[in-house]
């Protein structure tokens, strides 16, 4: 994933940088977002919008290791980057040689991404994500860019019949109903295009000038955008482009100064962990390019404030307050971004909740789940989507297709309302150590129609109600209490 200090980055208050020329952007509190004109892009974003629920997948060679996703290559001074495989993790040179010839070893002869595909349908999934190339370079794909990829001679997976293992998972969640999304990393630390040998590595970014290196810095940008077009054309329908790697862009000489007068000021020897740099990928031109092939295709240029970031992702966090953009919260399921040896999934009620809390504010959840280097998912992973997809069975309706209501959340009581309907689903969420609904619940500042039955999911009865200030108090029969529809959150539905 991308991990960053940078000013220019996403954090729960959205604060973004202006594109000179970009179309008028929405500003508010959350900062600026600026509203998708394709018609068709359009459609394709609401369809996303009422999936709700989607997969991430971080795979690739350093699974092998346990590590996280390639950035331990990075030659920065944080602690994700730390190196702490290998023969000789204190020689950033040969380290980063031993990671490159993990291709030699990589052979996940379990691979099989319609399990997984089912898997994900039954707990409620309805798109997927998956990491054709991270930043250290390595391609899941049949690239003809690089033979740093799976079917590359040099890795024994590559006689597998299904080494081309993008095109696998593609078609296997394709046909379970699932919209396809491609993550690609604009940032490249494998290709001389981006990282030049002639010249060390200082950080994440390229390692020289690309206003100097002019010729150069063609070739990268031609590098990518063949890559990119290799996915468009050959992989069947995408409709999400999810790139990560938002430090390259295009940057303004007044962006590029506000950087460097603001970071200066926290450090106190003025030594810099990672820099901005100009760097003109041509992102515009790419995206035409793109729907060219993929008409109606989702761009996400993460981090990347303008009119190719279709919608905004907060990593690893929920916004506290919804955003009136659409939105996703990225989320780690168990261990990290990458695969992590014996690592510890979130419960199903963990993962409920989460869900609810973050569908009520208008935004989907986007749960990674990290394949191990022989090409299988842990069974944790499985428990945990089995739960999830337990709890959906019974109330999906109040979570697909639905967008946010004011109060939007009170206490332990989120909302959320069906798309084009006057249908308000309240969904109580279970305290700890709770497993039964309670005989009476209140619920504040909304209130059921005067004609309007009040039903629990997952029941055939109507419940007794009354208002109460300006909301109502609902009451729960034993009958019901002994016998819950669902576990962990149980959900009301009435009209308004």
């Amino acid at each position: 994933m991308y991990k960053t200090t940078f000013s220019i980055i996403l954090t729960t208050c959205f604060s973004f940088l202006a594109i000179a020329g970009a179309p008028h952007p929405q500003e508010n509190q959350h900062g600026k977002y600026y509203p998708v004109s394709d018609p068709l892009v359009v459609q394709k974003l609401e369809k996303w919008q009422d999936a709700k629920f989607g997969l991430l997948m971080h795979w690739g060679t350093y699974s092998q290791w346990g590590i996280v996703e390639s950035w331990s290559l990075c030659p920065e001074d944080y602690g994700w980057c730390e190196r702490k495989k290998g023969a000789n993790p204190k020689n950033y040179f040969e380290y980063k040689k031993e990671y490159e010839n993990l291709i030699k070893t990589f052979n996940p002869t379990k691979f099989a991404p319609k399990k997984w595909a089912e898997a994900a349908q039954a707990a409620g999934m309805k798109y997927v994500v998956f990491t054709t190339k991270h930043h250290d370079g390595f391609c899941l794909w049949d690239t003809k860019e690089t033979d740093y990829k799976i079917t590359s001679k040099d890795c024994p997976f590559h006689s597998n019949p299904h080494a081309d293992v993008t095109k696998e998972i593609f078609n296997a969640f394709r046909e379970n109903g699932f919209m396809i999304g491609a993550y690609f990393s604009k940032a490249d630390w494998h290709t001389p295009y981006y990282w030049d040998p002639y010249f060390p590595p200082l950080d994440r970014n390229v390692n020289y000038d690309p206003e100097q290196y002019p010729e150069r810095w063609n070739q990268f940008v031609q590098f990518t955008h063949n890559q990119i077009m290799e996915l468009m054309s050959n992989y069947g329908k995408i409709d999400i482009l999810w790139l990560d790697a938002g430090w390259v862009a295009k940057q303004s000489t007044e962006e590029i100064n506000h950087f460097y007068s603001k970071e200066l000021k926290k450090t106190e020897s003025g030594f810099l962990k990672q820099k901005i740099v100009n760097q003109d990928i041509r992102m515009d031109e790419l995206v035409q390019k793109a729907r060219a092939k993929q008409p109606g295709l989702i761009v996400v240029d993460r981090a990347v404030s303008g009119p190719n970031q279709n919608y905004l992702t907060p990593e690893n966090q929920v916004p506290k307050e919804p955003i009136p953009y659409p939105w996703e919260s990225c989320i780690i399921s168990g261990g990290g971004w990458s695969y992590a040896p014996n690592a510890k999934y979130k419960f199903p009620r963990q993962v409920i909740h989460l869900l609810v809390d973050i569908v009520a504010k208008g935004g989907n959840l986007l749960l990674n789940i990290a394949p191990g280097p022989d090409g299988t998912w842990q069974e944790g992973a499985y428990k945990m989507l089995a739960g999830v997809g337990s709890w959906m069975k019974v109330n999906r309706e109040a979570i697909y297709a639905t967008r946010a209501i004011k109060p939007y959340k009170d206490g332990n009581i989120c909302f959320t309302k069906k798309k084009n309907e006057n249908i308000v689903y309240a969904i109580y969420l279970s305290e700890k150590g709770e497993s039964t609904p309670p005989a009476k619940i209140r619920i504040n500042d909304i209130h059921p129609a005067n004609d309007s039955s009040v039903s629990l999911l997952g029941t055939n009865t109507n419940l007794v109600w009354k208002k109460s200030g300006k909301g109502f108090v609902v009451q729960i029969p034993r009958s019901i209490q002994n016998n819950p529809p669902c576990d962990h959150a149980w959900v009301f539905k009435f009209k308004i």
